[in-house]
């Protein structure tokens, strides 16, 4: 009874004694150095988020049919607070694999507020994306009153045109 117990226990995999988040945390530190020292303007923008997702790595492939993954953390005044997975399926003409890194800044309290309370939330029209211009900064047009701001970078891969469209985020324990 007690070992059947046991491996019972064990097949959850609810993250306890596990270093996933841990592991997702350093993921996350490095991505976040390495945006304020690649893209200065977003130390500015991070400031004046409220909250912001950074999810370091996102794998995709495919041939028609495509899926992606990745996970990260949700920082509030650079803490974590939650960790999620990113998941996203497409369809169409497609061929490759990618991987990229992007961070979501939420601007407001209540765009932060749905992000959290939402199970499977995705990113919508309420997100504006940012693109650094050559000296490296995130342009005002770009964020002034959004109340997400989507900034994808580190692009590496045979696909063309990382976005958000399509990715659902779902809160996990590592």
């Amino acid at each position: 009874m007690g070992l059947g117990a046991s491996f019972g226990l064990a097949a959850c995999a609810n993250g306890i004694g596990s270093t996933g988040g841990a592991t997702i945390d350093a993921r996350v530190d490095a991505t976040r150095d390495y945006l304020y020292n690649r893209y200065p303007g977003t130390r500015d923008l991070a400031m004046k988020a409220v909250g912001i997702l950074y999810m370091p790595l996102i794998t995709e492939a495919g041939f028609g049919f495509g899926a992606g993954f990745g996970q990260g953390a949700l920082r509030i005044n650079d803490i974590t607070v939650d960790y999620y997975s990113a998941t996203r399926a497409t369809v169409g003409f497609q061929i490759g694999a990618q991987q990229y890194a992007h961070a979501l800044f939420f601007m407001t309290e209540q765009a932060l507020g749905e992000f959290r309370q939402n199970h499977g939330w995705a990113v919508g029209a309420d997100a504006r994306y940012a693109l650094p211009d050559q000296g490296g900064s995130i342009g005002k047009e770009s964020t002034e009153n959004a109340p997400v701001v989507a900034l994808v970078f580190g692009q590496s891969g045979l696909i063309a045109g990382a976005t958000l469209a399509g990715i659902k985020y779902t809160r996990i324990i590592p």
